[in-house]
């Protein structure tokens, strides 16, 4: 089992380049940083966490300058999106950003997507929240294309262009993993069709049971191997790593809340005695 820490890369709190040094000096596997865009004042989509909306969801960096920081000043944790909002972003910009992060980072780039919760946001960046899933694909295998063709091609409902020639290209082969986010039924076709991995938040262990047995169902009928879990927060005590870990989850990222310095760490710390012997 690997252990990651995800955040929210927030401007007024720790700078990301002292965060992703703490992470790597106390062994932990991967740092991920959430996005948003921005939040609509007059949102109307309710709070995923319940109640008034923290401000750390309209006060965070921009995720992908934000890891580019980290990599500059670590050597090994890999960097990855949790999640990234592909369909606010134009497909062949983010190929061109995530190939050069990874080129920059030595291959340590993750790319957790999501077709996001906003509806308000969404449509702001002029995305029909009814269409978000089926976007979402598009742009996943966009940005695909163009990672692993010389001239690449895409013609899609949402996504459509000739052929195109963009470099850098990833320097992990064949690309960077995509992880594809989300805890609905449909998300483990999603996860088979284009994805490489898995992101669904904690839930109830018995639903994540399940789910886990179905989506290996779904990949064997694809002629896919078993597709690694990582799952965002839900570990409360060693004892339950076991039973994660046959599941199918792979990782675990330990959520962080944004702060200042002393209190980021202090999390960090509490964090290393409950995995005590487990980060390397």
């Amino acid at each position: 089992m690997k252990f990651g820490v995800v955040t929210f890369p927030v401007f007024d709190g720790i700078a990301v380049t002292e965060l992703a040094r703490m992470v790597e000096d106390l062994g932990f596997e991967s740092l991920f940083f959430t996005e948003h865009t921005h939040i609509p004042a007059s949102r109307e989509s309710p709070s995923p966490t319940g109640g008034e909306l923290p401000s750390r969801y309209y006060r965070n960096l921009d995720p992908f300058i934000a890891l580019t920081a980290a990599a500059s000043v670590t050597e090994r944790i890999l960097l990855g999106t949790g999640i990234c909002l592909v369909n606010q972003r134009d497909p062949i910009i983010l190929a061109k950003e995530t190939a050069s992060l990874d080129q920059l980072s030595r291959e340590r780039l993750v790319l957790g997507v999501g077709p996001g919760w906003n509806t308000e946001e969404m449509r702001n960046h002029g995305v029909d929240p009814a269409t978000r899933f089926e976007r979402m694909g598009e742009h996943v295998r966009a940005v695909k294309a163009i990672w692993t063709q010389d001239e690449a091609t895409f013609h899609g409902k949402y996504v459509d262009f000739d052929r195109i020639w963009s470099w850098p290209k990833p320097s992990r082969q064949p690309h960077p993993p995509v992880l594809v986010g989300g805890n609905g039924r449909d998300v483990l076709r999603r996860v088979v069709e284009y994805g490489d991995g898995w992101f669904p938040l904690a839930t109830h262990f018995g639903r994540l049971v399940r789910q886990a047995e179905e989506l290996r169902v779904l990949a064997r009928a694809a002629g896919r191997a078993p597709l690694p879990i990582t799952l965002y927060g839900g570990l409360h005590t060693p004892e339950q790593i076991p039973d994660y870990a046959a599941v199918g989850v792979t990782r675990i990222l330990m959520p962080v809340t944004a702060g200042g310095p002393q209190q980021v760490r202090a999390q960090l710390e509490h964090i290393t005695q409950l995995l005590d012997g487990l980060l390397h």
